[in-house]
């Protein structure tokens, strides 16, 4: 049996806005009208306007100064943006802003210079620390110190010899533990490295170093407390949404996300300090109660919603615990982690496709994607759905054979945005060659693929002009090229970085675009980036950031 709508006035005026402006009806006058700016809308019907309409929290309608003007009533705000340059809001499809939030709460900011800046900030937490509580730091990066060397058990216990020690590596998959940890954890150079995870030795003592990877991380903190308290969660969603807000961020696709982090979501919110919509994938491991709950990807509303549930194929890009099919450069025994067996995967992925969830599977490197493309394959082969849309978080290491059947699948990669550019002293682990074949927009692209913008963060920053940057020049700061045929067009990484994110949540119909009944989102830049060299994409200021039709940052 056939079913038949009637489309809403607002999905009306967005079919046709490429031909006309309509008039509102009584109960949908303009609230507020932007004129004489530079709309790039990333709506193919009608890529430029000067003006927009907006009312209850969506675009109304689109077009010249004068048509929009037209529509204006007595009393009706308008705004004159003096020709600058406006894009849709921009959507981050894969970071990590509750946790990162609430890093921001309880853990000391490692982003530090030197090791030397590291420890002092690590002693000045542990004298304000009760004596035997743990000192957290997060946000800390091996490459980026002025030693050139990583950070080790010895350093912290320089620092904090009487309180137990976690630095958290800003891509997430290793930490650094003191030896007050280890003790406290019960693990000693006689504890085996569990699947999936590895405790580091020194080559000569067989001694820990103190960086611990992956799965071998739970072991280490199994006695440690939890500082997530419900109001600690709520106030780092609120600052990092703030945050995020001022870079011109309108959405993000939290890529790890617990049922406490969605009531941080919704606390945040209901105390109205939500600056961003949020599409909270969900560990694997909390399945089995969402699903006792009834819940499953897409429960939610236009702030905050159920995503994919998150998977674990393999390790990090960052931290070089991705799984290859070659070795990393320089250690030619050496080829990263998985994180599970296929058959393991298998049967966790199957588990939520069949109770309706979208699956995210975290996949770096090719050996990774290669299992988690198997296993996407398998369950639409045996229990088959119309529109999975099968996420592959990072999806850094392709090659021909593996986008053919990404293409396939409809499965959609979230590759790092910010890599090249911010990593860029991390990329000789992998070499030349390989960076032809990573973070692959221009492969994608070509292939009929709808990548996403991904910061990751806190693993690479989150400002979207970096992630245009580094998209577009495939350049890091200091002037090396990796991967020049991957590069993309300006236009090609704006949507990116909104459209596509959308499509990535089944939220394309409405968001990602600046389109009539789609919800006013949008960023006001101090540049045209399509005017812009390059080489200074990043140093585009964002002016404004608005978020259902209210100005969520204003410089």
């Amino acid at each position: 049996m056939s079913k038949f709508c009637t489309p809403t006035r607002r999905e009306f005026l967005g079919s046709l806005a490429a031909v006309a402006i309509f008039p509102p009806l009584d109960s949908e006058k303009p609230e507020l009208i932007l004129y004489n700016g530079n709309f790039f809308t990333v709506d193919d019907r009608q890529p430029s306007a000067q003006a927009v309409a907006i009312s209850d929290g969506r675009f109304l309608a689109i077009g010249s100064n004068s048509e929009v003007l037209n529509l204006a009533s007595a009393g009706v705000k308008k705004i004159d943006l003096g020709g600058k340059t406006v894009l849709p809001g921009f959507i981050d499809a894969h970071c990590h802003p509750a946790i990162s939030g609430l890093d921001m709460v309880v853990a000391v900011n490692c982003d530090l210079p030197s090791l030397a800046a590291i420890q002092a900030a690590l002693r000045e937490r542990a004298a304000k620390t009760p004596a035997g509580q743990w000192v957290y730091g997060s946000k800390y990066d091996d490459t980026k110190g002025a030693e050139g060397r990583m950070l080790t058990r010895a350093d912290l216990d320089a620092a904090v010899p009487d309180h137990p020690v976690v630095v958290m590596h800003r891509g997430g998959h290793t930490n650094f533990y003191n030896s007050a940890a280890f003790r406290l954890a019960g693990v000693d150079e006689k504890t085996p490295d569990p699947p999936g995870g590895k405790f580091d030795r020194d080559a000569a003592t067989g001694k820990f170093t103190g960086r611990v990877a992956d799965q071998a991380r739970t072991l280490m903190e199994k006695n440690a407390p939890d500082l997530a308290t419900r109001e600690n969660r709520a106030e780092g969603v609120k600052l990092i949404s703030r945050a995020m807000a001022r870079a011109g961020i309108t959405s993000v696709g939290d890529a790890l996300g617990t049922p406490d982090d969605l009531r941080a979501y919704q606390d945040a919110r209901d105390g109205g300090e939500l600056w961003f919509r949020v599409y909270c994938l969900i560990a694997q491991p909390h399945l089995d109660k969402m699903i006792a709950a009834g819940m499953r990807t897409g429960l939610g509303d236009e702030f905050v919603r159920v995503g994919a549930c998150k998977i674990f194929a393999d390790g990090s890009i960052s931290e070089r615990t991705a799984r290859l099919s070659k070795a990393y450069q320089g250690s030619p025994d050496y080829f990263g982690l998985l994180m599970m067996g296929e058959e393991e995967q298998y049967e966790k992925t199957k588990q939520a496709h069949l109770a309706g969830w979208q699956i995210g599977t975290h996949a770096n490197g090719d050996v990774a994607i290669d299992q988690t493309l198997r296993v996407y394959e398998r369950l639409q082969k045996e229990s088959p759905r119309r529109d999975p849309r099968f996420r592959l978080e990072h999806c850094t290491m392709v090659n021909e054979g593996l986008l053919a059947r990404i293409k396939a699948l409809g499965a959609i990669p979230a590759p790092f945005s910010s890599y090249v550019y911010y990593h860029g002293e991390k990329m000789h682990f992998y070499g030349q060659e390989r960076l032809k074949n990573m973070f692959a927009l221009r492969s994608m692209i070509d292939a009929g693929i709808r990548p996403t913008q991904a910061s990751d963060y806190t693993a690479s920053p989150y400002e979207p002009m970096m992630a245009l940057q580094s998209e577009v020049t495939r350049t890091d700061t200091k002037g090396t090229v990796w991967g020049a045929n991957q590069r993309i067009t300006v236009q090609e990484a704006i949507r990116v970085g909104t459209m596509n994110g959308a499509y990535a949540s089944f939220e394309d119909k409405i968001k990602g675009s600046i389109t009539a009944g789609k919800l006013a989102d949008l960023v006001v830049l101090g540049r045209d980036p399509l005017r812009e060299p390059p080489s200074s994409l990043v140093t585009i200021p964002v002016e404004r950031t608005m978020l259902g039709g209210r100005w969520s940052f204003e410089s």
